[in-house]
């Protein structure tokens, strides 16, 4: 099954800010989540936010951070923001 990513206003704006390199590795994760938002992995460090409503994931991609959620057959990106700020 294959999954399409979709991103959030406030997500497209954050991945924008940042700089292209950064930008580009984050991109690439969120491509491997259409495979298997659900699945830790090599490369893929994925944790479930418990406790939030609806259930949401949490990816890692070097220092930063992508929130996210999963609806049938589409995860949505909620945020990309750096490591160290609270989950929503």
């Amino acid at each position: 099954m294959s999954y399409q990513i979709l991103l959030s206003e406030t997500a497209t704006k954050q991945l924008r800010r940042l700089d292209e390199a950064q930008r580009e590795k984050i991109v690439n994760r969120l491509g491997e989540l259409s495979k298997d938002p659900l699945r830790p992995r090599s490369g893929v460090d994925i944790k479930r936010l418990v406790g939030t409503k609806p259930l949401k994931h949490r990816l890692r991609v070097g220092a930063y951070r992508v929130v996210y959620l999963i609806e049938e057959t589409d995860v949505k990106v909620i945020e990309v923001f750096r490591r160290g700020r609270d989950y929503r």
